[in-house]
């Protein structure tokens, strides 16, 4: 859990010893020595490999950065050339929050305590993909990385948040801005902290600006997003020995080729296949390696590798993780690492940026139902459909498609969610349910989505997944499986540059019909074997349902992790033996995931000194 934590405000206290147990949960997988700097009542520290390890004092003010910072402004770039990222920070102090921000660029989580003032600055990069959750207790503002650490600060001990808990089996994951302690808070993408005296106001001092009036012409975007892609992999590759992730897709495929083609040397790709029909897709990363002649390396993971890896995923993971493919992304990390890589270049972003992802397509079918006039709608349509004579299938479809039209976005992208089908009083205590607002996931979802200022559904799904699927899900999956092998993970087209221009393409180069992340796909169109341009999104999901039924070893542990948590009170024992003796005999793949995510919630307590249960 490399990353950064501190705090501000409050009493005195044996700085040297809390700043340590601090940094302690920080530094435990990867064992690098934190660097720290205190005062009497505020203290930062930075625990990770060398070149994201940024800690300086100027005067009385304490500047920390966890990442890789660039600045925007002449004379910020001239500072940290001269003097060093966090001095030329502290020395910067007290620009306006927001502007300093701004001329920050590249991937971080920052701190800057002026003691003297009473004021501090907490800020996170424009995906955040360097997290920091903070606490105010009283005037004492605490801060870190990660929950574990933050937990550690003698004003924060940490108290578990039923709601969150609700959330994460909604989910899979813990949502932002809310962690799974109560009072914890986590920034968004592109978010800062200003504390003053006690008190703390957050803000927003970057937001994606999509160009959705006008279209650039082909050509010319064309040869800038390349540009961009060779700057980007060279910025991400620069020094480090790396490797890319390889799943045979098309992010992953684009980095492989263009690291090759930066680098001028055969690149170092890893991909991990699963002795399981329908969840191999190593041929892919074959094809993707054979055309760019990358050296690759392949590993098929076992039953056993997962049931030996679970317990570490939820050990390095301070938020209980329901993602799946965080074993297998672990097991690719790990072999790269037992090569001396370094760092691994990660694909994630493109599907959020250039429009890749499945439910694009199927809401913008859904969004054609919502421009027919309500009137007709309600009068003509619905009737007709709802009183269709027979059960044929053309009329099923009808109706499906009418009640999932009706729900609206953001709520229809939920439709087939899990707990949603089962019925949260089928799944919870009726105690704990007492304690938890069941919409509130919903809730949540419709604020985000209502604070784009896009004027697309394209785009408003976008913006939307920038939090939900990348922020909250798929890049700290990744760090964490990096780091849990002992690499760190970078990610090249999350690169600022990238980001903006991803901004600049119009709707429909995006999605331009059903066609998803068209622009992309044509850009890369002499570039990427022709099979995997049209192959359909897969990753490194894992047949764990699949496994579940045909392998003791791992049946065994699921059921000792359910028979524990049915312990907690937090979900219904006959929901537990219904979904292990019944529900998983129906359909393995389905409701295997639901055994997942209770199993991940279970090891994460365990690996928690002292959770008590809710």
């Amino acid at each position: 859990m490399s990353g950064l934590c501190g705090w501000i405000g409050g009493g005195a206290l044996d700085e040297q010893a809390v700043i340590a147990a601090m940094a302690a949960p920080l530094a435990r997988f990867d064992g690098s020595l934190p660097r720290t700097a205190s005062s009497r009542r505020s203290a930062a520290a930075v625990a990770a490999s060398a070149e994201s390890v940024h800690v300086a004092r100027h005067g009385g003010v304490i500047a920390a950065v966890w990442g890789r910072a660039g600045a925007r402004s002449e004379p910020l770039a001239y500072a940290i050339a001269a003097d060093g990222l966090a001095l030329a920070l502290a020395q910067a102090w007290p620009l306006p929050p927001q502007e300093l921000c701004a001329t920050l660029s590249g991937s971080f989580a920052l701190c800057i305590l002026d003691e003297a003032r009473g004021e501090a600055l907490l800020a996170v990069d424009r995906m955040a993909s360097k997290p920091l959750s903070w606490q105010l207790s009283g005037e004492t503002l605490v801060f870190a990385s990660s929950a574990d650490a933050l937990r550690r600060h003698p004003a924060t001990p940490g108290e578990l948040d039923p709601q969150s808990l609700y959330d994460y089996v909604y989910f899979h994951m813990v949502p932002s801005p809310g962690s799974i302690y109560r009072d914890q808070q986590r920034l968004l993408p592109g978010e800062f902290l200003h504390y003053r005296q006690g008190r703390v106001s957050t803000g927003s001092y970057w937001r994606m600006r999509f160009e959705e009036q006008h279209e650039l012409p082909f050509d010319g975007l064309r040869e800038q997003f390349l540009g961009l892609l060779r700057s980007s992999v060279r910025d991400a590759a620069a020094g480090a020995k790396v490797g890319a992730f390889l799943s045979g897709g098309t992010d992953s495929s684009t980095l492989a080729g263009v690291l090759c083609e930066t680098s001028g040397a055969a690149a170092d790709t890893y991909s991990i296949g699963f002795e399981a029909a329908g969840y191999d897709e190593m041929e892919y990363a074959r094809l993707a390696s054979r055309h760019f002649g990358t050296r690759h390396h392949e590993y098929y993971v076992t039953p056993d590798d997962v049931v030996a890896a679970i317990p570490l995923a939820a050990a390095i993971c301070d938020q209980p993780c329901g993602n799946a493919s965080i074993i297998p992304s672990y097991y690719c990390a790990r072999m790269a690492a037992a090569d001396g890589v370094t760092h691994m270049l990660g694909g994630d972003g493109g599907d959020e940026l250039f429009g890749g992802n499945e439910r694009y397509a199927k809401q913008r079918v859904f969004a054609h139902y919502e421009r027919v006039p309500a009137l007709l709608r309600r009068a003509l349509l619905e009737p007709v459909i709802d009183h269709w004579p027979g059960q044929s299938r053309l009329a099923g479809k009808a109706r499906s498609y009418i009640a999932q039209a009706k729900l609206g976005m953001p709520a229809r992208l939920e439709s087939y969610n899990l707990l949603g089908r089962y019925g949260p009083g089928h799944v919870f205590t009726a105690a704990f349910l007492a304690d938890v607002d069941s919409n509130r996931p919903l809730d949540n979802l419709r604020r985000l989505y209502g604070r784009s200022e896009a004027g697309t559904l394209i785009n408003r799904m976008l913006e939307l997944d920038f939090q939900v699927t990348l922020a909250d899900n798929d890049l700290p999956k990744v760090m964490r499986a990096c780091e849990l092998a002992g690499v760190t993970a970078r990610f090249p087209f999350l690169n600022d540059a990238m980001v903006a221009f991803s901004a600049k393409l119009s709707p429909r180069q995006k999605l331009k019909g059903k066609q998803l992340r068209w622009f992309f796909k044509a850009a890369l169109d002499d570039f990427l074997p022709q099979q995997i341009i049209r192959k359909q999104k897969h990753g490194f999901g894992l047949p764990f349902g699949v496994w579940l039924r045909q392998h003791p070893n791992m049946m065994a542990m699921a059921n000792d992790s359910l028979s524990d948590l049915r312990r907690r009170q937090i979900v219904r024992a006959d929901f537990i033996d219904t979904l292990m003796s019944q529900r998983l005999n129906e359909h393995a793949g389905y409701h295997g995931t639901m055994v997942w995510v209770l199993m991940m919630l279970e090891q994460w307590f365990r690996q928690r000194e002292g959770a008590p249960p809710c």
